[in-house]
C-alpha cells in the first residue's frame, strides 16, 4: 500500500510534494486528475490522501466523497479556493483536513506525521470481544487468542478499520498484498477462509466477515 496518495494537476506542486515526502521516507503516488486519483486508490490503496479541489474531469469533492464510500483513510484537501463554503463542503464530505495553498510544507509534514503517530499508538484494534495487536500479531476472541500471520493481521485490521463498508476483493487483495505481488488473488479468499475460523461461532455462517457477492467483503 502507498504511504501518500497526492492529486495534484500542477506537475511542480505535485512533484515537489512528492519530493519531500520520499525524503522524510515516506512512499507517494501521484495523480494529475481526479480519474486517475480513483484508479490508484483502487489498485494500490493508499494510508494518507493530499488531495487538490480543483481538478481536471472530477473535482476533489467528487473524489472524497468516492473514497469516502469505500474506507476511512485520513484525507488532506490543499487547495488555493479557501472560501468558507469549500472548507465546509469539505469537511462535511469527510475530509480530515483543509490546506490553503500557498503550502507550507513544514505545517503538512507534521500534519502527516500526527496522522501516522496515531496510527502507531492505536495498534490494538477492538470491536466489541474482538481485539487485534498489530505489534504482537495477536488475536483475542471471547477470551481466546491466536497467533496471526502478518497478512491475516493487515487484512483484519483493514475490515475491522471499515467496519460496515464494502470493500472490493480487488482493493482488498492490493492494499495487503501489492498489486505487484506474485500471490494469487485466491490467496485472499484463502485468508477469509482462515480469519473466519478464528473469529466467527460458526464459519459457514458468518456474522462479522460478509460476503457481498460479486463485490468483495465487508465487516460487521
Amino acid at each position: 500500500m502507498t504511504d501518500i496518495l497526492i492529486v495534484e494537476d500542477n506537475k511542480e506542486i505535485s512533484g515537489l510534494l512528492a519530493d519531500f515526502l520520499r525524503r522524510d521516507g515516506y512512499t507517494a503516488a501521484v495523480a494529475d486528475s481526479g480519474e486517475k486519483a480513483l484508479e490508484l486508490y483502487e489498485k494500490y490503496g493508499a494510508k494518507v490522501v493530499l488531495l487538490d479541489l480543483m481538478l481536471p474531469g472530477i473535482d476533489g469533492f467528487a473524489v472524497c466523497s468516492q473514497i469516502r464510500a469505500k474506507a476511512n483513510t485520513p484525507i488532506i484537501f490543499i487547495s488555493a479556493k479557501s472560501d468558507r463554503e469549500s472548507k465546509l463542503n469539505s469537511l462535511v464530505l469527510g475530509a480530515d483536513d483543509f490546506i490553503e495553498k500557498p503550502i507550507d510544507i513544514d505545517i503538512l509534514l507534521a500534519k502527516i506525521k500526527g496522522i501516522f503517530k496515531r496510527r502507531i499508538a492505536g495498534e490494538i484494534i477492538k470491536d466489541g470481544d474482538i481485539e487485534v495487536n498489530r505489534d504482537l500479531l495477536t488475536l483475542s476472541v471471547n477470551g481466546c487468542q491466536y497467533e496471526l500471520t502478518a497478512k491475516e493481521t493487515e487484512l483484519l485490521c483493514l475490515l475491522l478499520e471499515n467496519k460496515g463498508v464494502t470493500l472490493k476483493k480487488e482493493y482488498l487483495f492490493n492494499s495487503v498484498w501489492g498489486s505487484d505481488s506474485d500471490s494469487e488473488p485466491q490467496t485472499l479468499t484463502v485468508h477469509i477462509k482462515w480469519l473466519r475460523e478464528k473469529i466467527e461461532p460458526d464459519s459457514k455462517n458468518p456474522v462479522h466477515i460478509k460476503t457481498v457477492w460479486g463485490v468483495g467483503y465487508r465487516f460487521e
